[in-house]
């Protein structure tokens, strides 16, 4: 697990931990755990790594491994034993120091973690000082705490971190007019520009009773962009209603806010594996904050670890404004795991609850058109586009996914009224110029408008093999076999492994007189296929014909234009 611990700017690692393996009898186990990490299988990895710790229960690499293990799921109170011992082994480890931490953070133990201050880069710069910093509110140093932030932010590049937690700080002991003055000083600062510094900064100016600057505020940072907690935001505000100030009321909750602000930032920039140990600490010192909750289901599913995903989004409760996108994670990462219909089934009980969310019904679209419910995806699709039309704010990207739902009904016409539409809302939109031209084409209607837009697709999107496909085909449906050769030959270079782009190569080369590589080409082509398997826009039976008797002999029996008519 070391490959995880890789050292991130102003937060830092210290881990010299070095331990041969010890006896043989521990091979068995490490070689399982070592297995379940490597897939990112912590629970698996814990197991292995405790059994494997228990037949050598000095080996300190076992025991950093064990301790990532256990913190990645969360689980203070194992983790913990494995820490002290560490530290009393007198080695230094991060992830030790992480759970040592937040264990005296529980026990309000701030002497403590003011004792450890003295000692640089334990966590790294920027934990550790704002560590101290809240250890000191916590010890109702308020005055010192606050000198301690503004020394933070005087370390390169660690000024936006310490101010917003030095305005949280004053905001937590009501004293808001000094947190906005902090915001205000510098509104360009990256923690503000997050959607949690906008929201604290609206309930600062709502407890300020300056109303009018927080709808300002909202308006000039999400450019009218809405969601069912900022709707209820601006409600209140429209209201007069003094909202809440809900971000940091405790030092406990400042605590985790430390941890939740350092794993949002590393998420762009560290290893998801090692940006989960810090949502953890956060979810730890304060279960109810959604944002970490929703911080480390998607950092589970990034792992691909579908089921701690779908636990986690779950704990969010059915009562708060991020439900819906709790939710919606849950469907996708039951989707990925295999459970497509359970995501559905989530997808169809949010419509009913959040139907007036653009992306319930969208979502619930994009899931009903994956399973080929291409009837069910258009009625989803209905909804989600009248609701943009209500709010003025139409979507070329709704239109263009139910135009393939009709399409794939047959619906052409409705189809290509949808293509269209989206076309006039988003000029030149690569995806949708190529469906519909690639369509155009498969219908042989308008071909020369059809090679147009494929043509324009590519130029906006030269390195797609769709869309190369798609040029190379429309050339070859208009009879320009040569020309479509090199084209449909870049886009076997880019989708190696596709079957249709595959079998468009073979009936390339058969029109050009290539046959030997055509039959080559459609070997490939249905090696891609598993028996039995349904693969969109092509026959395996069509390309054993071909195999057999030839491209010409099979247009033949299709009653289509021989190719030396077009040829000639």
């Amino acid at each position: 697990m070391r490959r995880l611990l890789t050292p991130i700017a102003a937060v830092g690692l210290s881990l010299a931990l070095a331990a041969p393996l010890a006896a043989q009898s521990i091979a068995g186990p490490y070689l399982a755990a070592r297995s379940a990490a490597i897939q990112n299988d912590f629970e698996q990895a814990a197991s292995y790594y405790t059994q494997a710790l228990a037949r050598d229960p000095g080996n300190l690499e076992l025991m950093e491994s064990a301790l990532v293990a256990q913190l990645a799921l969360g689980r203070l109170e194992r983790a913990l034993p494995i820490a002290t011992a560490i530290q009393s082994a007198g080695q230094t480890s991060q992830v030790a120091q992480l759970v040592l931490t937040a264990d005296m953070i529980t026990r309000e133990a701030y002497d403590e973690l003011l004792d450890l201050a003295p000692y640089e880069n334990r966590i790294g710069a920027l934990v550790d000082g704002l560590v101290e910093s809240w250890a000191l509110m916590g010890n109702g140093s308020v005055s010192d705490a606050l000198e301690r932030f503004d020394s933070i932010a005087e370390e390169s590049g660690l000024e936006a971190f310490a101010m917003f937690h030095k305005a949280m700080a004053l905001a937590s002991v009501g004293d808001f007019e000094s947190a906005d003055q902090i915001f205000a000083a510098d509104e360009t600062r990256s923690v503000l520009q997050t959607r949690r510094g906008v929201l604290a900064r609206v309930e600062i100016l709502s407890q300020l009773e300056r109303e009018d600057e927080a709808l300002q505020l909202l308006q000039t940072m999400f450019s009218g962009a809405t969601d069912p907690e900022i709707d209820a935001v601006i409600a209140a505000l429209n209201e007069e209603e003094p909202l809440p100030f809900t971000h940091v009321n405790s030092v406990r909750e400042g605590f985790a806010e430390v941890f939740f602000t350092v794993s949002a930032a590393l998420r762009s920039e560290a290893e998801p594996e090692y940006t989960l140990l810090y949502a953890q600490i956060a979810r730890i010192l304060r279960p109810d904050h959604v944002d970490a909750l929703l911080l480390t289901a998607e950092l589970f599913e990034t792992l691909e670890q579908h089921d701690a995903a779908i636990a986690v989004f779950k704990e969010v409760p059915a009562n708060d404004p991020a439900y819906h996108a709790a939710e919606l994670g849950r469907a996708a990462a039951l989707r990925s795991s295999g459970r497509a219909g359970a995501g559905v089934e989530v997808l169809e009980q949010l419509a009913r609850s959040h139907g007036h969310l653009v992306t319930v019904q969208s979502a619930l679209g994009d899931a009903m058109r994956q399973q080929d419910r291409f009837e069910e995806a258009v009625i989803a699709y209905d909804r989600a586009v009248a609701l943009t039309q209500e709010t003025g704010q139409p979507s070329w990207f709704l239109l263009y996914a139910r135009a393939i739902s009709h399409e794939r009904q047959g619906n052409w016409e409705q189809a290509e009224a949808d293509f269209r539409a989206a076309l006039e809302l988003n000029p030149g939109q690569p995806q949708v110029l190529n469906y519909l031209g690639y369509s155009l084409v498969e219908k042989q209607i308008n071909l020369d408008e059809a090679l147009e837009m494929i043509e324009q697709a590519v130029s906006a999107s030269p390195d797609s093999g769709y869309i190369i496909d798609s040029l190379g085909w429309a050339l070859y449906r208009l009879g320009r076999y040569e020309e479509a050769v090199p084209h449909m030959e870049r886009a076997v270079e880019l989708m190696a492994v596709d079957p249709v782009v595959n079998d468009h190569l073979g009936d390339v080369y058969w029109a050009v007189g290539r046959y030997r590589e055509a039959e080559f080409q459609w070997s490939r082509a249905l090696s891609f296929i598993d028996r039995g398997e349904t693969v969109e826009d092509i026959d395996p039976d069509r390309i054993r014909r071909k195999l057999a008797v030839g491209l010409d002999v099979v247009l033949e029996e299709e009653g289509a234009e021989p190719l030396r008519v077009a040829r000639e």
